[in-house]
């Protein structure tokens, strides 16, 4: 089976909302940033948050699964703290610290 960058976008989104439990009504705050095909097997997507750095790196393989180990990606250290996320919703700036400091 063949998946297309928008499904692989699709499928990567879902993943990662459930995967961080983000409630249906926070889910609006992420977005798919970029998706590319690698090899003929696999996707790479970014879902980052506008207006943070922070975005979460995800494989999606064309059987239309999710590698469970995604990685976080960020510029900014636990010791930064998290004045940049006053103006998200609490939720979405709680899994963005949760993932900052882990």
């Amino acid at each position: 089976m063949e998946i297309t960058s928008a499904e692989a976008e699709m499928l990567a989104f879902d993943f990662l909302m459930r995967d961080l439990a983000v409630p249906q009504e926070d889910r609006e705050w992420f977005t798919p940033l970029s998706s590319r095909m690698i090899g003929e097997s696999w996707y790479v997507v970014e879902i980052g948050v506008e207006g943070v750095p922070d975005k979460w790196v995800l494989q999606v393989y064309d059987t239309g699964e999710c590698d469970p180990s995604y990685t976080f990606n960020t510029p900014m250290r636990a010791t930064d703290g998290i004045f940049d996320l006053e103006e998200l919703p609490e939720g979405v700036a709680n899994v963005i610290a949760a993932e900052r400091s882990a």
